[in-house]
């Protein structure tokens, strides 16, 4: 991934390709034990309905068999402990894992760059007494550690953004699905209404900035995300960039004023 000479964007700042991944690394470590709290008081909880609205729209066919769903950026497990009880006939007796021909079994890997979210995800499966259905799994989403075909279900939520090259993250999302397999990814956009646009950038580069530093202690983190959001593509953009990974039937859903948009698409 490191290409010298190349630079990509981080927030803002223009940084050397190879560098991005260690910034965002750090800025989630900093983050990482108030993340859930932050995203509650940034969003005024919005965020949980936005990912009920998420696991609700991967909406698997009843069957006897458990299915594999792969979360990706999904440390904290948010996404990954929504979805459990959907995708297995009983969570507490489903064993799967990882073998030489791929995925054995059903459940969820969670999958993350940042041990200190995965280690928060962990603990909270363990704390509502899940101790088998869900892997916790160090990984990049641009070179996921599985082979071709591997899932039935691809999951980001608030992660694409961070990557170093979104279209890498696609073609790997749609190299690991099933042919048959649903990807969806939740994220912050942005292009929200025109009438809410105006305080969207006061609350957002003001407001979110100072919170994050008030409730984290990392004010820096905050305007990283802000300035993110920014130059994430456009909603009809994230869409075009699906269909050019390979993916199909791609659709998206704007979510509170395009605050948040929530993009559909398939491998066939």
């Amino acid at each position: 991934m490191d290409r010298p000479g190349e630079t990509t964007h981080f927030g803002f700042q223009d940084v050397p390709l190879g560098d991005k991944q260690t910034l965002v690394n750090s800025v989630f470590h900093s983050v990482a034990s108030r993340y859930d709290l932050m995203n509650d008081l940034m969003s005024a909880g919005l965020h949980r309905v936005w990912k009920d609205i998420m696991v609700n729209t991967l909406n698997p066919p009843r069957s006897d068999r458990p299915y594999a769903l792969l979360d990706v950026a999904g440390g904290t497990g948010d996404i990954a402990l929504r979805a459990l009880p959907r995708l297995v006939p009983e969570v507490g007796i489903v064993e799967g894992g990882i073998g030489e021909g791929g995925i054995s079994g059903g459940g969820v890997f969670v999958c993350d760059t940042n041990q200190s979210m995965l280690e928060i995800g962990r603990a909270r499966a363990l704390d509502r007494g899940i101790l088998n259905g869900v892997e916790w799994l160090g990984a990049d989403a641009e070179r996921l550690p599985f082979p071709e075909r591997s899932f039935d279900l691809y999951t980001i939520a608030f992660g694409l953004r961070n990557v170093t090259g979104i279209e890498a993250a696609l073609a790997e999302a749609r190299r690991v699905l099933k042919p048959g397999g649903h990807i969806l990814c939740l994220e912050f956009t942005p292009q929200v209404a025109p009438l809410l646009q105006p305080l969207y950038d006061l609350y957002s580069f003001h407001i979110v900035p100072l919170l994050g530093g008030i409730v984290t202690g990392d004010r820096d983190a905050y305007t990283y995300l802000v300035e993110s959001i920014r130059g994430f593509p456009r909603q009809g953009e994230l869409a075009d960039l699906m269909v050019a990974a390979g993916l199909e039937l791609v659709r998206y859903r704007n979510l509170t004023g395009g605050i948040a948009a929530l993009h559909s698409a398939w491998r066939l």
